[in-house]
């Protein structure tokens, strides 16, 4: 516990004296030092994959959540490593896509990691568990959030972005109080977006709201013409795109200029403020079950300058999570004392009230979170602003 303490203690005095952020991310194996800063002595390494998309549709997403992880590392290493080693990371491009995950998972533990950070894409992610799973690495899932991933997981993945099942109870909450009582859902059929629809249809139908509309669009998708007149003939109230931010932003523009006047709410593959650039003046008043964005949480402001002067943009939605994942990795392997692959795990399915800049972290039986991070935004002047 002190030595958690104290390595979050020296890291937000780095961040907040400027140490961090000077430069771009070094190469590996050939980090900066900090100018007047005494390099800390490693015995030896701790190599640590991420698995995230780089290429492809998503790649916005898991660039953001790459940086985010490198400034972690930086802190973690400058105030001395992990157990004197220094933490080291490998990279293994999932491209949001099964067939990519599962050759970057198999990279990823040939290469020998004690354990990986990431999973964006639920769909993607799923084969990866199994992987996982069978060598024995420790997987921490930073993003991805599907119910179906709980089902597949062998006990070695943890997810500290909260389930399905909290974010349907989010939106059915947020409908209720806009009044809604019928809601029309739109998915894409992947493992992501299809489970959150179902989830949200049941928790909404429980209530004893009535679903009018339910209905699969395919990916890259670009005439919603005739969905549009099939909600609008409907009689919903409310619509909710549980996918992702690029078509979502089309339907939401072809709705609004087919004359559908009802609320509209995205999921958290939609939560990038992309949507709202793309979908312009029909994205006004929109709302988004969100992840913890870091825009709203005074703890995380040292972070937003730091990636800010580093890569010269705003983190984007799941930027803090996947901070947050490095810290509680660190946290982990130092409670383990070692990097035994069953310590590691055993550390982090015992993970108690961690603090971190989205959650305080305790894991259910089932190695997520106990408590909902979910927050609702607004899309208001082209930007998210934060309802509740």
């Amino acid at each position: 516990m002190a030595k958690r303490l104290w390595i979050l203690a020296f890291a937000v005095v780095l961040i907040a004296s400027g140490v961090f952020g000077c430069s771009p991310t070094p190469p590996a194996g050939d980090e900066e030092k900090p100018d007047g800063a005494e390099a800390p002595q490693f015995d030896g390494e701790i190599l640590v994959g991420i698995m995230v998309p780089v290429t492809g549709s998503e790649a916005t997403y898991g660039q953001d959540m790459e940086n985010a992880m490198k400034i972690a590392a930086d802190e973690i290493n400058a105030a001395g490593g992990i157990l004197g080693k220094e933490l080291k990371f490998t990279l293994g491009d999932d491209g949001c896509d099964p067939q990519m995950c599962t050759a970057a998972a198999s990279k990823l533990v040939s290469s020998e990691v004690v354990a990986v950070l990431g999973g964006y894409c639920s769909g993607a992610t799923i084969p990866a568990l199994k992987i996982y799973g069978d060598a024995k690495v420790p997987f921490i899932i930073t993003a991805a959030n599907s119910t179906e991933l709980i089902k597949e997981n062998p006990g070695w993945a943890f997810m500290i972005n909260s389930p399905g099942y909290h974010q349907a109870d989010a939106a059915a909450n947020c409908f209720e109080r806009l009044d809604v009582s019928k809601l029309a859902f739109v998915h894409q059929g992947d493992g992501f977006s299809e489970n959150l629809a179902e989830l949200t249809r049941d928790e909404w139908l429980s209530r004893g709201h009535e679903v009018v509309a339910y209905d699969v669009v395919n990916k890259g998708e670009q005439d919603f013409s005739s969905l549009v007149t099939k909600i609008r003939s409907s009689g919903a109230e409310g619509v909710y795109w549980t996918a992702y931010h690029a078509d979502g932003a089309m339907l939401i523009m072809q709705l609004r200029q087919g004359g559908y006047t009802g609320e509209i709410t995205v999921a958290d593959g939609s939560s990038s403020v992309q949507l709202l650039e793309i979908a312009g003046a029909a994205g006004e008043g929109v709302y988004c079950t969100s992840p913890p964005v870091v825009d709203y949480l005074p703890a995380a402001q040292r972070f937003i300058s730091a990636y800010n002067t580093k890569h010269n943009q705003e983190p984007g939605p799941y930027a803090g999570l996947a901070y947050d994942g490095t810290y509680l990795l660190a946290d982990a392997i130092e409670r383990a004392g070692s990097t035994d692959p069953d310590a590691i795990r055993d550390a982090l399915a015992a993970t108690e009230n961690f603090e971190t800049l989205c959650a305080t972290i305790t894991f259910t039986p089932e190695n997520v979170l106990e408590k909902s991070n979910f927050m609702i935004l607004k899309g208001e002047g082209g930007k998210w602003t934060l309802i509740e």
